[in-house]
Parts: C-alpha cells; sequence; structure tokens
C-alpha cells in the first residue's frame, strides 16, 4: 500500500473517531430532511410550487448543509489544528509530506460527502418518495464543482488563519453566508430576489443541484423569482472559477508551521 493511501485510510479512522463531524456533516442532513418530512403539510402538493412538495424542493437544501459543515467547518478546523500542534512541520521531514496529509483530508472529505448525499437521496426516495434526480450525471458534476469550490475555500481559510481558533472563526462566518443563500435558515421562495441571485453562484451552488434534481422547470417553482435564473453552465462556470482562484491562493499562502 503506498503512503497516500495509507495515510487516506488513517485520516478516515480518525474522521470516523470525531462524532461531530459523523453525525453533522453525513447523517443530519438526512435526519433533518426526514425530520421536516413527518410534517404532513410539507409532504402535500402546494399550488404555490406549481403542484411539487416542500420536501421535493428542500431535499438539495438539505444536502448543502452536510456539504459545508464538511467543506468549511471540518477542513479548516482539522488543517489548521495539525499546523498549529507542528503536525505539518514534523511530517515534513518524513517521507510522509504534509501535502499527502492534504490530499489524504480531501479525499476523506469527499468521501464523507458522497456517502451523505447517496443516503440523502435513498432516504429521499424510500421514506418520502421523493424521485432520484432526474439528471444524475448532471447532478454529479454540480455536486463534484460545488464541493470543490468548498474545499477549495476551506483550505484558504486554514491557509490565511494563523491559529485554530482564528480558523474556526473565519469559517464560521463563511459557512453562515452559505446558509443563508443556500435557503438553509430561509427557504429560498421566501427571499430577496438579490440573494437568491446569490444563492446561484455560491459554492455549493443550491439552485444547479436543484435543476439537476428536479428539472428546470420544477426546480423554478422553488424560489418564486420574478426574473430569470442564469443557466447551469455559468453557474458551474462560476464555482469552478471560485474553485481555481481560491485553491491557487491557498497553495500560494499556505504555511506548513
Amino acid at each position: 500500500m503506498s503512503t497516500l493511501l495509507k495515510t487516506t485510510a488513517v485520516e478516515g479512522k480518525l474522521f470516523l473517531r470525531e462524532p461531530m463531524s459523523v453525525i453533522f456533516g453525513v447523517l443530519f442532513p438526512t435526519a433533518l430532511l426526514l425530520g421536516l418530512g413527518a410534517i404532513p403539510a410539507l409532504r402535500e402538493p402546494s399550488d404555490e410550487f406549481d403542484g411539487a412538495r416542500f420536501v421535493e424542493l428542500w431535499t438539495p437544501t438539505a444536502l448543502v448543509l452536510g456539504l459545508a459543515i464538511l467543506g468549511l467547518q471540518h477542513i479548516p478546523g482539522v488543517v489548521a489544528t495539525y499546523r498549529e500542534n507542528g503536525i505539518l512541520r514534523r511530517m515534513s521531514t518524513t517521507p510522509v509530506h504534509p501535502a499527502k496529509l492534504l490530499v489524504a483530508q480531501l479525499t476523506v472529505a469527499l468521501v464523507a460527502a458522497v456517502v451523505a448525499a447517496v443516503l440523502l437521496i435513498i432516504a429521499a426516495w424510500l421514506v418520502l418518495d421523493v424521485s432520484p434526480p432526474e439528471y444524475p450525471f448532471t447532478f454529479a458534476l454540480a455536486f463534484l464543482v460545488g464541493f470543490g469550490a468548498l474545499l477549495a475555500i476551506g483550505l484558504l481559510i486554514a491557509a490565511v488563519a494563523p491559529n485554530a481558533r482564528a480558523a474556526s472563526g473565519l469559517a464560521i462566518f463563511v459557512f453562515m453566508l452559505v446558509m443563508l443563500v443556500g435557503g438553509v435558515y430561509m427557504p429560498r421562495f421566501l427571499m430577496p430576489e438579490f440573494l437568491i441571485r446569490l444563492g446561484d453562484y455560491t459554492p455549493p451552488g443550491v439552485q444547479a443541484l436543484l435543476d439537476a434534481w428536479l428539472g428546470d422547470t420544477a426546480a423554478a417553482a422553488a424560489v418564486g423569482s420574478t426574473t430569470a435564473g442564469p443557466s447551469e453552465p455559468l453557474q458551474l462556470g462560476i464555482m469552478g472559477l471560485i474553485a481555481v482562484v481560491a485553491g491557487w491562493s491557498a497553495a500560494r499562502l499556505f504555511r506548513w508551521e
């Protein structure tokens, strides 16, 4: 087994030993959706959503919650703590270069995000009768691009934060912004137009996920927007650009000690 695989396996075990990351990053989105689905009114078709149900329109938003926790809370906290405790500096003198540790962390976060998404899709389908994504390949692409942008932002936070406490503070600020425009704090159809449009481009791209899940026509009812939304390629392109710029900046600013 290569050094990278061994490092990834170790980081995976450490991740599983962090109950908060597992519970809130992987399990909580599904639990929250099922909790809302237990309310009869939210399972009924609504004229306000052109006959769609609230749980159908809110399912991708539940996924946004898990992705943000993994990308903006877990990654910055772990990496900043490793640097503050001198783990990265000590590893730089061993065959396990710190860069491999970062790759391992990102891999573990991606696997956790995929598990969270699969669990959410299956639970929504079997329990709430929410059909799986209508366009699975487009959904997978939007998922990877959006989460990649979140991971890049998380690494940038870890790169500029002088210690774990500062990383946590910066991460919480960005996390709250993502939750706001992602429709977690308030359903998007109740939000002002400018916040809806901001959410179209803010990683992980809740509208792109929603379009791929329900189709453009049904997804338009989720926000009740008075103007046409951006095209899906434009949304993914903007988030891809965010991922590249944030990742490049993190690489330039990152300190091993």
